[in-house]
């Protein structure tokens, strides 16, 4: 399907990486009959090359297998060179491999380094010390061959000329997680080289139903244009992107029949924050609240122009510090509300509680109207085009993650019923769940799906993926809903700060200047400079701990009744310094400019 006819735009898929002491060396070892790529280890320059440098025999270069390059980034007086050092296949779409990102490396092209200033050495460490992170960057995954950031009916409405572009040409900016990585290699018209890379998920499953194979494929296409960590990027920005905006696609192949169906999860469309101050729920702080409908309306736009109708499911409380955000999200959508945008309330926690999921049938008897009418992609064993999606289900609850996992899985279970239907392979009341092996590996592929985009934004696994992977609520799930909502707490504060500001450097959000203001650590004064919470944890159990003692002692003198209240004073006081101190305490990011 959709074959790029073009061999010359082919991407290299294996490479031998030399290490010369002047510059690297990027050798296609895949058959192809392409130049090699120097890159500078000096300034970071790029050019073609023929052949090899002649190796010294005293001095052998290092040799490596890569498998894409990345990207380069230019930081304060270095330029860094990203490349693929590990892949794993983990299967296909629409025919062609894909292939998860194992493990990137990080080449310093920072000779340069020597004839800048001590304050620019001093930057360049703090700013290359953040690449250590963005090595460890999960959930990236990319095709030789295919255009991963488009949706099957996008792709099949691409003009036979566009097919035949590079496919970083032909890609979706909004999901390409290397855009500006990829700017200096494309100022160079190094196409060989210009690999897209995507970061969301990507797991399928093959079963059979009687004589008939069905394959099932769950994609993820996670947005780069607010991206970031649970409690460092929440809401819209001015342009009204929204934060954790992922794309999710269920395709079903069968018999030469290829059905899609797109929806759509994002932060609430509003200018909000949580600020980090140690709680755990900080308080919901609504930004220039006069520029919500304005906020509100521009993202819309731009989902009506991408997805045609849309249908925004929201899914957070009624009351409480969610509803003053719901409330305000529902005065914003007077104004956006149209034949073509409307918005359903569903307080998920209100009605399903914790272990009631079962009562998300009564959010599908509301929306199944505008699934009926809007419908999904399906295209026959011709490729000829028999029907098209026509609008997306917008879900959102504050993280986007657990609620709405749960919410997109029971839809597209749904969705995959009546293309089934529509097929003749199921019965007029035959559902997934009359099949179990099917419905078992059904339950798995959106718990994996909800996992990994739990993962990149909070850190962890989805919360309540028990009812998506079992079906019901189960003590052991529940178990693990709390130690990993005990893990989130740690990793939003005093983890994430440090990723943010990775992310926002290879995204391009912040675009290192010598000239810039930066707020090293070294600055720190005060409290700031040797605030700790672990310290301060410690300090405040060890003075419950001596407490406990004293406490203990006062039958036997009365003075030890002194003490005890002098040290539980003492605790509850740090402890409450602690709460009102708490940004101090936190890891926060660092670098507050913004690209946009």
């Amino acid at each position: 399907m959709m074959e790029r006819a073009d061999s010359a735009q082919k991407l290299y898929t294996r490479m031998r990486l030399w290490e010369f002491p002047d510059q690297y060396v990027i050798e296609p070892t895949d058959g192809s009959s392409g130049a090699s790529l120097a890159v500078s280890r000096i300034d970071g320059s790029l050019s073609l090359i023929e052949e090899l440098p002649h190796c010294n025999s005293v001095r052998v270069p290092k040799i490596r297998t890569i498998f894409g390059v990345v990207g380069m980034l230019k930081l304060v007086a270095g330029s860094y060179l990203i490349v693929i050092t590990e892949r794993e296949c983990v299967g296909s779409y629409l025919g062609h491999p894909i292939y998860k990102i194992v493990s990137l490396k990080t080449f310093p092209c920072d000779h340069s380094l020597k004839n800048t200033t001590a304050e620019q050495k001093k930057m360049e460490t703090e700013f290359s010390a953040l690449l250590n992170v963005a090595e460890r960057t999960c959930g990236l995954y990319f095709s030789y061959d295919t255009n991963l950031t488009l949706s099957v009916q996008r792709m099949h409405d691409l003009g036979d000329e566009s097919k035949l572009l590079p496919l970083w040409r032909q890609a979706e900016p909004r999901f390409l997680w290397n855009n500006y990585l990829l700017e200096v290699l494309i100022d160079n018209k190094l196409d060989p080289y210009l690999l897209p890379v995507v970061q969301g998920s990507f797991h399928n499953f093959q079963a059979a139903i009687g004589k008939d194979i069905i394959d099932v494929t769950l994609i993820a296409r996670r947005c780069t244009r607010r991206n970031g960590t649970r409690m460092w990027r929440r809401g819209a920005d001015s342009d009204g992107y929204v934060a954790n905006f992922v794309e999710t696609e269920q395709i079903m192949q069968l018999n030469g029949f290829t059905a899609s169906f797109v929806q759509v999860r994002g932060s609430i469309p509003l200018l909000w924050e949580q600020i980090v101050d140690l709680t755990y729920k900080p308080k919901f702080e609504l930004v220039r609240v006069e520029e919500a409908a304005r906020v509100a309306e521009r993202h819309f736009l731009d989902l009506r122009k991408k997805y045609g109708s849309v249908l925004a499911v929201d899914l957070v409380n009624k009351h409480g510090g969610e509803g003053r955000l719901c409330d305000k999200f529902a005065n914003s959508m007077q104004n956006v509300t149209s034949d073509d945008v409307r918005y359903l309330h569903f307080d998920f926690h209100h009605i399903c509680g914790h272990v009631h999921f079962e009562r998300l049938s009564i959010l599908y008897e509301q929306i199944e109207d505008f699934l009926d009418r809007n419908g999904y992609f399906l295209l026959n064993e011709k490729d000829e085009k028999m029907k098209e999606q026509l609008g997306v289900v917008r879900t959102n609850c504050i993280d986007c993650l657990d609620r709405t996992n749960v919410t997109q899985s029971m839809i597209g279970r749904k969705m995959l019923e009546t293309q089934l239907r529509r097929l003749g392979i199921f019965g007029a009341e035959e559902t997934i769940n009359s099949h179990p092996n099917f419905d078992d590996c059904f339950k798995i592929l959106w718990a994996n799906h909800g996992d990994d985009i739990s993962i990149q934004y909070s850190g962890t696994p989805a919360l309540k993926g028990d009812f998506v992977r079992c079906g019901q609520r189960t003590v052991q799930g529940i178990i693990n809903d709390g130690k990993n909502a005990l893990l989130r707490y740690y990793l939003n504060n005093f983890s994430d700060g440090r990723k943010q500001d990775a992310i926002d450097l290879l995204q391009g959000h912040y675009i290192v200047s010598v000239s810039r203001e930066m707020n090293p650590s070294s600055q720190k004064g005060g409290l700031e400079a040797v605030a700790s919470f672990p310290l301060a944890l410690s300090f405040v159990l060890a003075g419950f701990f001596f407490a406990t003692l004293s406490l203990r002692q006062v039958r036997y003198d009365l003075k030890h009744l002194f003490l005890s209240i002098m040290w539980a004073s003492l605790s509850v006081g740090l402890a409450a310094f602690v709460r009102a101190n708490g940004r101090i305490f936190c890891n926060r990011p660092r670098l507050h400019k913004p690209r946009r």
